[in-house]
């Protein structure tokens, strides 16, 4: 472990390292303006195209669809302009009338390329060369870029209020050769509509919001509070609310089963009338409803005996929730330690996506042949837009163009970018892991300094949370360290396989998918499997002091020592909490909505006026049940360590005065004792 920590920290000083390297190399500029043929952003500062912020598309038609618009592969030449063309016109028609309209041509030529201003250059001339646009569209700025103004009108969809359009070339087209483009690029403008109220809902009410997400947060803390004396309430309230459900159940199919005798074609079997799409034909069988009562006979044996013979071992789980509720209750600072872990992987994340963009936008501009002939040899080649003009290549592929294709570079650094993208995937991981098992480690020392204290509270640290901290950070950064490191190969490997997958779900090939689909549940369950060894090993590190193995392995056998506890205490906290999550959640969630729908007659005036009420509203119940996740995930976290306390407690001692248990009172007399041995003196 103690190699890992200096391998962690090199790796960190590497990932900085990287962080600066992309930061010199890279330009955000390229994401944020949009650039033309010329590899020029539009907008950009003390340069021409400065007062130029959008970009147009010559020929809009040749566009496939937003997509290929917004990545700039769109086989047209893209011009900066000041704004987007507001009327139809074609560049013929504007040739034809200059001398006596000259008001048109100067409108014209904004759009064709900068400097050109002959006007009596043949129409192919300038439509080979794309001097001009065969054409220019009522348009609107979107995204930076020139769309055209679409709408409907009595469910036509118009350019302008004009169904047709000349396109500069001798044809009249319909504004529905623009369909494919036009139905992503409406969706989109309605979708900024929508994204506009929505933000004047977050303005008006994100104080009630706020206000909302405190009250999740008081009623959380006094869910943890109040479970040191429901949780067994809770707990056999819901079971014997199945059980007699479950009874309700076999009463009803025996009266579906006793009605339905004598009934003609009740008494035929499933197999008589074979497979049928309409359900209900089975339930007029007397034979189905048997069948339905034989198997929920079934289960409520199952579940009367798993409470007989487990009986013992449920008391023992809910006296361990009543014991971790203690607990929190004496540390509440431990509730608040998720904030830590959040800004920790929020530092994570933001550092992370910095790096992927500033390496991302490393590359120098690339220049390819875009031409019209899908026969052109020279077609995607790299070419010089300084010398493309003396090549042949325009001869051989009429209309073919030098444009910005995207960008890369040919050097050792640019090689190399994807291994960068790569390593920083990595290490992103890795960190995000370490964050969470920093507070994992943490946190269980906090609880399991409350346990071992003999006469609790007295004997409990000072400040248990703090200390356990500085332990975690100076003590087990290697072990924590090499545990993440783990998590973080098998998660990196999911994402590589989720990427195959996506590459490859349109091959017909069935075993590759088989094999695919095969490595992706393997690596889940072996991802589940090391987040749970994970949590029990740092659990042990934060008792012990051991490495990561050691801790790793003591913990798993202890675990498997006693199976049918954690089985048993892993299903009562699970139900607990999601009944938790799901009263703290679903109550502040009905709250704000008889707020916000104005509902509530004292806060009626207080209310805010709204375009959509569930915006706050799925805002306030998603935001009530993270806040409930993170105070439950501590509480977890609590029971866990608390677990593993008492079954080190029940192994390493006897209760006797030599070696005295540390378990509460309550523990110990489920275990049968009288009373608690006195400490040695």
């Amino acid at each position: 472990d103690v190699i890992c920590c200096v391998i962690f920290i090199v790796v960190i000083l590497g990932y900085i390292a990287l962080g600066v390297v992309a930061w010199v190399h890279g330009d955000p500029r390229k994401v944020i303006y949009p650039t033309d043929s010329y590899g020029q952003f539009c907008g950009q500062k003390e340069t021409l195209n400065e007062n130029k912020t959008i970009l147009f598309y010559f020929n809009i038609l040749k566009c496939a669809s937003p997509i290929v618009l917004i990545n700039l592969q769109c086989p047209t030449t893209q011009l900066c302009v000041s704004k987007c063309p507001d009327r139809f016109a074609t560049y013929i028609d504007v040739q034809a009338s200059y001398r006596y309209r000259p008001d048109q041509w100067n409108y014209f030529r904004q759009f064709c390329k900068p400097g050109f201003n002959n006007p009596r250059k043949s129409v192919a001339q300038v439509l080979r060369d794309e001097d001009c646009p065969s054409m220019i569209i009522p348009s609107r700025p979107f995204l930076k870029r020139c769309f055209p103004d679409f709408s409907t009108k009595n469910g036509v969809l118009t350019v302008a209020n004009q169904t047709t359009f000349k396109d500069g070339r001798g044809k009249t087209r319909n504004v529905t050769d623009l369909r494919e483009a036009a139905n992503g690029i409406n969706n989109v403008l309605d979708a900024r509509s929508v994204g506009v109220k929505i933000f004047e809902d977050y303005a008006i009410s994100w104080y009630w919001i706020l206000i909302g997400l405190f009250i999740a947060m008081i009623l959380s803390l006094l869910f943890l509070v109040l479970l040191r004396f429901t949780a067994g309430v809770l707990f056999w309230i819901f079971i014997f609310g199945v059980i007699g459900i479950i009874g309700y159940g076999i009463w009803h199919c025996y009266w579906e089963y006793d009605h339905l005798k004598g009934i003609p074609g009740s008494d035929l079997t499933v197999y008589d009338i074979g497979f049928q799409t309409d359900f209900k034909v089975y339930l007029q069988l007397r034979q189905t409803w048997l069948a339905f009562m034989i198997i929920l006979c079934g289960v409520e044996v199952i579940i009367i005996l798993m409470l007989i013979f487990l009986r013992n071992r449920i008391r023992i789980a809910i006296a361990l929730l009543k014991e971790g509720s203690r607990a929190i209750g004496y540390i509440m600072s431990t509730l608040f330690y998720p904030i830590v872990t959040f800004m920790l992987i929020a530092v994570c994340i933001s550092y992370w996506a910095v790096t992927a963009v500033f390496l991302a936008t490393s590359g120098e501009p690339v220049y390819k042949v875009m031409a019209n002939q899908t026969l052109c040899k020279y077609a995607n080649l790299t070419c010089d837009p300084e010398t493309f003009n003396t090549t042949n290549v325009t001869k051989l592929c009429p209309g073919a163009q030098c444009t910005f294709a995207f960008y890369g570079g040919e050097s050792l650094y640019h090689k190399y970018i994807f291994i960068f993208q790569l390593a920083n995937a990595f290490v992103f991981l890795w960190l995000v892991n370490f964050a969470i098992a920093l507070g994992q480690c943490t946190l269980a020392g906090a609880f399991a300094s409350y346990y071992w204290a003999y006469r609790k509270p007295a004997d409990i640290p000072l400040w248990p949370l703090f200390s356990s901290f500085g332990r975690a950070i100076r003590y087990h950064t290697g072990s924590l360290a090499f545990g993440a490191l783990i998590l973080a190969v098998v998660q990196l490997i999911r994402v590589i396989l989720e990427y195959l997958d996506h590459k490859l779900k349109g091959t017909q090939n069935s075993f590759t998918r088989f094999l695919l689909c095969c490595l992706k549940c393997c690596f889940w369950c072996l991802e589940k499997f090391l987040k749970f060894i994970n949590r029990n090993a740092y659990i042990m590190i934060a008792i012990y002091g051991k490495n990561f193995c050691t801790s790793a392995r003591e913990a798993f056998f202890l675990l498997m020592r006693n199976v049918v506890r954690v089985a048993v205490l892993d299903k009562v906290t699970d139900f607990l909490l999601f009944l938790g999550k799901i009263l703290v959640a679903g109550g502040v969630g009905v709250l704000a909505f008889f707020f916000f729908t104005q509902r509530i007659p004292v806060f009626a005036q207080e209310a805010p006026m709204l375009n959509y009420y569930w915006v706050p509203l799925l805002t306030v119940i998603i935001g009530s049940y993270l806040v409930a996740h993170g105070f439950f995930s501590v509480y977890a976290m609590c029971v866990d360590t608390l677990f593993l306390c008492f079954c080190e407690d029940l192994e390493r001692n006897d209760g006797s005065t030599a070696k005295p248990y540390f378990m509460s009172a309550s523990l110990h007399r489920i275990l049968g004792k009288k009373k608690l041995s006195p400490k040695k003196a």
